[in-house]
């Protein structure tokens, strides 16, 4: 498939590049494109998009701290997939679905996410996700050097404490999930579709 990077000089995009021709995607300018990838920024995202479905180039999207529901109405009227994840690592999406059936039974939880100093967002798309999954539960956010991403739900309870932990080393963990949703987008409806969760059997 030939994509559109955008953010490919970016911590994401300089392992995305080499990964999705790894994968046999080739790496085009959007007037070739038939998918736009974006990790970027939140003050770039949105044009980015904008300028993508306008060309009529469905998109992947992994950039977080904007809000996607005015593009997916573009999208629809356009007839193209908008796909949006705040986390592309599959494990972090397996860590939302325990913590939902963690919390039939223990209701109590708060949650902390801890991202490197840089990251421009917070609480994190992920944090804000799950959060919503819960049922508005209090987030955390921890920006210090030597992090990357890092989620921990924990559960309370009468003499006990719960912990459903996700952390990527290295942002390889976001390579698998970026691939799963390329694959998919032909198959997407036309509109927006958000979470990796949508896409996992």
């Amino acid at each position: 498939m030939n994509v559109a990077l955008f953010g490919r000089g970016g911590k994401v995009g300089t392992v995305l590049a080499p990964a999705l021709e790894g994968a046999g995607h080739t790496l085009v300018e959007l007037e070739e494109a038939e998918a736009m990838v974006d990790f970027t920024a939140p003050e770039a995202v949105v044009d980015n998009v904008r300028r993508a479905l306008e060309a009529g180039v469905p998109c992947v999207v992994g950039t977080t701290g904007w809000q996607p529901d005015p593009l997916g109405r573009l999208a629809e009227e356009r007839g193209l997939p908008l796909f949006y994840a705040p986390n592309f690592a599959i494990g972090a999406v397996l860590m939302m679905r325990l913590a939902v059936d963690a919390a039939r039974y223990l209701p109590r939880a708060e949650i902390v996410e801890l991202h490197a100093e840089t990251k421009r967002d917070a609480p994190s798309g992920t944090a804000k996700a799950t959060a919503e999954l819960l049922g508005g539960t209090a987030i955390h956010s921890v920006r210090l050097p030597g992090l990357v991403a890092h989620q921990e739900v924990l559960f309370g309870g009468d003499g006990q404490l719960l912990t459903i932990r996700h952390d990527a080393f290295s942002r390889e963990a976001y390579v698998r999930g970026v691939l799963l949703a390329l694959e998919r987008l032909p198959a997407l409806p036309a509109g927006l579709t958000v979470g990796l969760d949508a896409l996992l059997d």
